[in-house]
């Protein structure tokens, strides 16, 4: 009596196993592939360019060129029309780009370098003592600082060098919080009325798309 309980219940035990399975099997014969449904928030690429979160993983994909992301130190922004990958001129730039230019055997550039701040320094300092004048190799004197507002940031912005056809002007962005400065340089060559105290620097080839970059700057 004993032994068929024993086999009356593992054949119902049996039976349920198959119809469990069964269910199983068909649901996912009937639903190969369950739709993951991400959340419908958009990234923006510092071109504008509009991103949605994909995969399993719901992730935001890389932003396409002409944007770059310089994860290491957490800025990303888009490289401007004409300019292109160029060579680190120093120790402390971390990118570099040049366009030729039209009037000049030598390019137009745009750098961007970072200074930490020292422990015992401040942002000012750091930028007082890197600011240095191209053509007399000593630092900039205060009267060359300005400051702006570009976009979402705040820039010190000093006049590096002015000097036989070359304008030279850095915009300085401190990050105490991140513990360093970064520095972004415009660099025009070749300007024919660089004496021209009415000369807008702004509308200069580099100095212009510089602006158009720091616009959109994520940082």
């Amino acid at each position: 009596m004993i032994r068929i309980m024993r086999n009356l219940l593992l054949g119902i035990l049996v039976i349920i196993l198959v119809g469990v399975g069964g269910l199983i099997y068909r649901n996912a014969a009937e639903h190969p592939y369950q739709q993951i449904a991400c959340p419908l928030d958009a990234k923006i690429c510092p071109d504008g360019t509009s991103l949605s979160r994909t995969g399993s993983s719901c992730t935001f994909p890389a932003c396409p060129p002409p944007n770059v992301s310089l994860d290491s130190i957490s800025i990303a922004y888009a490289i401007p029309n004409g300019f292109s990958d160029a060579a680190l001129p120093d120790a402390a730039a971390v990118a570099s780009y040049d366009e030729p230019s039209a009037s000049s055997t030598e390019p137009d550039s745009i750098i961007i370098r970072r200074y930490l701040i020292a422990a015992s320094s401040t942002p000012l300092a750091t930028i007082q003592g890197t600011a240095i004048g191209g053509a007399s190799g000593a630092p900039v004197p205060t009267t060359s600082y300005s400051s702006t507002v570009i976009g979402t940031h705040r820039f010190t912005v000093v006049s590096i060098e002015r000097y036989e056809g070359i304008i030279d002007t850095a915009y300085y962005l401190a990050r105490p919080d991140s513990g360093d400065v970064l520095r972004f340089d415009a660099i025009d060559r070749n300007v024919s009325n660089w004496t021209d105290p009415a000369l807008d620097e702004n509308s200069l080839p580099a100095h212009a798309a510089l602006r158009t970059l720091l616009l959109n700057l994520q940082a």
